[in-house]
């Protein structure tokens, strides 16, 4: 399949920041079509489409043929892959470039690729000229489900994930089923991280249906629209994260990306370091919230399933690692908000969650599963 019509949309409902994900298998080839019917892209002639050296041998030439078949001036720009690029340094010479290739701030951006490209193409359009239009095309599942929606754009600092960003919606997203064909395998199970997290903190019922992917027997383009449509409806309950709804997202995230950036950006990946920051997040939802360990074990059982790593490797440091969440934008006036589950598929923010809290769980994070 190869054209538009055969998709799912899931539309975000921001108001004047409102947008569609398109979901299907075979939609790139449309991008130039999707492109030529936006509101918000119309006058609009120059482009860039960022991506990283992994993505652009794969899918760059079919992006850009279809843009430039639609009457676009497609500039490609190409950064290493990894999250060493999702960084202030990367997107000074990704501007460099926009700039060198005569973009303007009519232009507008296409981020295709994973999360990092996402957040770092996103985060460029956002600053360059004081902000311009861009489309997400999210080529991992990690991306798919996650990432391209919502609006965060940002980049990393040294010690501190996400900490240089702003809000910038996207105007539309493009997320073809196809791109995950060529995913090796560990990339592919790290997105479920995020496919699990969605379903303890909104939808319990679809541990089945992540259970049927696993064994090769589900519905992948569903599973994918389901996950989308229930980051869209965070989103729209809470844009700004002022709320505190949004902030369920970040259920496993608070010792998750400690995690990442104690073991030095890359060296996990994003999902394998949520899968640990889960395993902490279901524990401490046993000791403070009530949950039931036949539930916790429930989600444990199927992040295992994926091969993702459910206790933490040697050489981690817990002083360190208290150290790189203190930092944490989660952190308020001192206090964290933790997110927390009372049972699978209902989340909530806590501030009873300590640091004693947190030793104590890095403590049950380095035991094997039982």
């Amino acid at each position: 399949m190869s054209d538009l019509a055969t998709s799912h949309t899931v539309p975000v409902n921001l108001g004047a920041r409102s947008y569609t994900v398109q979901v299907g298998r075979g939609l790139l080839s449309g991008i130039g079509a999707a492109v030529m019917t936006l509101e918000k892209l119309r006058g609009r002639k120059s482009c860039a489409v960022i991506t990283d050296s992994n993505v652009a041998p794969l899918y760059a030439e079919t992006v850009l043929q279809s843009l430039r078949a639609a009457g676009k001036e497609a500039h490609l720009i190409t950064v290493p892959a990894g999250e060493a690029s999702k960084s202030l340094l990367v997107a000074q010479d990704v501007c460099g470039e926009m700039v060198r290739a005569g973009l303007d701030r009519k232009s507008f951006v296409v981020a295709l690729g994973g999360g990092v490209i996402g957040d770092l193409g996103g985060f460029c359009a956002s600053i360059f000229q004081r902000g311009i239009p861009y489309v997400q095309v999210p080529t991992t599942v990690l991306s798919q489900v996650d990432s391209s929606v919502g609006g965060k754009t940002g980049v990393n600092l040294p010690d501190a994930k996400n900490m240089v960003g702003a809000f910038h919606q996207p105007v539309h997203v493009i997320a073809d089923i196809a791109t995950l064909d060529s995913l090796h395998k560990r990339e592919w199970n790290e997105g479920f991280a995020e496919i699990i997290k969605h379903a303890c903190i909104r939808d319990a019922s679809m541990l089945e249906a992540i259970d049927a992917v696993a064994d090769d027997e589900g519905d992948l383009t569903d599973l994918i629209r389901r996950n989308i449509a229930i980051k869209a409806a965070v989103v729209e309950a809470d844009e700004y994260e002022t709320l505190g709804l949004r902030a369920l997202l970040n259920f496993g995230h608070t010792l998750g990306h400690a995690i990442e950036a104690a073991a030095g950006y890359g060296s996990l990946l994003h999902g394998e370091a949520i899968s640990l920051g889960l395993r902490a997040a279901l524990w401490l939802s046993e000791q403070v919230s009530g949950l039931s360990q036949a539930e916790s074990q429930r989600v444990i059982a199927l992040l295992q399933k994926f091969d993702l790593p459910v206790q933490l490797p040697e050489g981690f440091d817990t002083g360190e690692l208290l150290r790189i969440t203190r930092m944490d934008k989660k952190f308020e006036t001192g206090k964290i908000r933790f997110v927390l589950l009372p049972h699978i598929g209902d989340a909530f923010v806590s501030k009873e969650v300590t640091e004693a809290h947190l030793i104590q769980a890095l403590d049950e994070l380095r035991k094997p599963v039982a």
